[in-house]
């Protein structure tokens, strides 16, 4: 690993793997700095790995990060594996720590690939242990071939909560039951946009068939589900709810929730990027350019940390951000990037067109988002709950910033990932605003937990040895 290359690209999944292929085509030195030591990102997490890539359950999707790994290792680009960059600078050197130590390495272009992270489910017990994220068990059976045993329990809305489903019938794992949340007025509001997703690459089709296997298995499966609570004393024991007009209970040693994905924001923000509030799929979305380009110079973004779009819609969004820092370092020209984006825009088009029906349908109910329970914890780092983000609404905080110096919300090891979305709707619903003039935190370096003492390992020239620490004045009489 080189101090200085032409590009560097945080993240090595579907987004950061395709942008660095086509960027070393290009003969840019290209460097991808990613937490895992092998590529893969969350989606195509250990799709390497001798036997897992195989592994039925997982599906022709899973598989398709085959072909993007392949070509990858093909190229030139270079993998920093088990990096875990912390800051990114303005003038785009990058801090990382790897192996235990602080390294910095300087680049002329940043791409963030850095992909989503699952939506918050604030409900009474979701820190119990025992209830896990149906992302991080799908995790455990990419990486380690793990799947739970009868009796899980699948709670919440979205594809990959049925996603998931699927891959444990497939795997022999028959779940409890499954306790879909999303609303009924939900199938209204998405039906103007059923043709648009019928013709989008069978995207549906695959859907139906996997619900229609789903139902098959009888799997008691509850719809419309509203009032979600955990009960246990140390762990998870039984999840409650309403359907139906009836309240029920599914002991389960393990539950599983999920409500959809977000863009994973903590590294873009700190780095200074800017944000909006995107009203569609309620998140902070970075605002970018058609390239990805930022307000940050020399610095973009690709794949589902821009907007959530699917990892085949994130491959296509790479590409075409690598095409532009290709023409910016002389390597194409105007015509020639305008060229070869019009295929990758075509099927970047053809991804998105279900975008909108599976926007509306599982947009996530007020109450998953909002907690109606005030003593439900919203920010799970520092224990506060939404009643007391309400109360210092009240008071008069109007914005995110002013609740973490009152409250302590977002100051914990996650920095706000787990907490923002929350605490935003919170304080807007509090005060009858759009959630955009609550706005974001204002989040700082360093953007992951970092050992000091790696830190430490830094010396830019800027401080002398002999100057980093004042001298005391020695005392009168006191020997040299």
């Amino acid at each position: 690993m080189k101090a200085r290359h032409d590009l560097a690209v945080v993240g090595a999944g579907p987004a950061g793997m395709a942008g660095a292929t086509l960027a070393a085509e290009f003969g840019i030195d290209t460097l991808v700095l990613d937490e895992q030591e092998t590529p893969g990102g969350q989606i195509y997490r250990a799709v390497e790995q001798p036997g897992l890539a195989d592994l039925a359950p997982l599906g022709a999707e899973y598989r398709r990060g085959i072909e993007l790994a392949l070509a990858f290792r093909r190229s030139s680009a270079e993998l920093a594996g088990g990096a875990v960059v912390w800051q990114i600078r303005s003038d785009r050197t990058i801090s990382i720590t790897r192996a235990g130590e602080g390294k910095e390495v300087a680049a002329d272009h940043v791409l963030l690939a850095t992909g989503a992270m699952e939506r918050p489910f604030p409900i009474p017990g979701w820190t119990l242990p025992g209830v896990m994220t149906a992302g991080a068990a799908q995790t455990l059976m990419k990486s380690a071939g793990m799947v739970a045993e009868d009796g899980v329990v699948l709670a919440g809305s979205g594809p990959l909560l049925f996603q998931l489903a699927g891959q444990y019938l497939h795997a022999g794992v028959r779940p409890a039951a499954i306790v879909e949340t999303t609303p009924r007025g939900n199938y209204w509001r998405a039906a103007p946009h059923l043709p648009s997703a019928w013709s989008a690459g069978g995207y549906l089709e695959k859907g139906l068939a996997l619900l229609r296997a789903i139902k098959a298995s009888g799997v008691p499966f509850h719809r419309g589900a509203t009032g979600l609570r955990v009960h246990g004393d140390a762990r998870a024991s039984e999840l409650e709810f309403q359907s139906r007009g009836k309240t029920e209970r599914v002991e389960t040693p393990l539950l599983l929730i999920h409500q959809g994905v977000v863009p994973n924001p903590n590294l873009a923000m700190a780095t200074g990027i800017a944000h909006d509030w995107d009203a569609r799929q309620l998140y902070w979305r970075p605002a970018t350019d058609p390239w990805g380009g930022t307000n940050m110079e020399g610095i973009a973004l690709a794949g589902d940390g821009a907007g959530i779009g699917g990892a085949i819609a994130a491959e296509h969004s790479g590409r075409l951000a690598a095409l532009e820092i290709a023409r910016r370092l002389g390597r194409i020209t105007e015509g020639e990037r305008d060229e070869r984006a019009t295929a990758e825009r075509a099927a970047l088009r053809e991804q998105q067109r279900a975008r909108p029906f599976l926007d509306a349908l599982y947009r996530p109910a007020d109450a998953m988002r909002r907690p109606q329970n005030d003593a439900t914890l919203a920010c799970r780092c520092e224990e506060v709950t939404a009643g007391e983000i309400r109360r210092q609404a009240r008071l008069g905080l109007t914005n995110l910033n002013s609740l973490k110096s009152q409250s302590r919300c977002g100051m914990g090891p996650c920095q706000g990932r787990l907490c923002m979305l929350t605490a935003t709707e919170l304080m807007a619903e509090v005060h009858g605003v759009d959630p955009a003039k609550i706005g974001p935190f204002r989040l700082r370096p360093p953007a992951r937990p970092v050992d000091l003492t790696a830190i430490m390992d830094f010396d830019d020239g800027t401080i002398p040895p002999e100057a980093a620490l004042p001298k005391e004045p020695a005392a009168p009489g006191a020997k040299p």
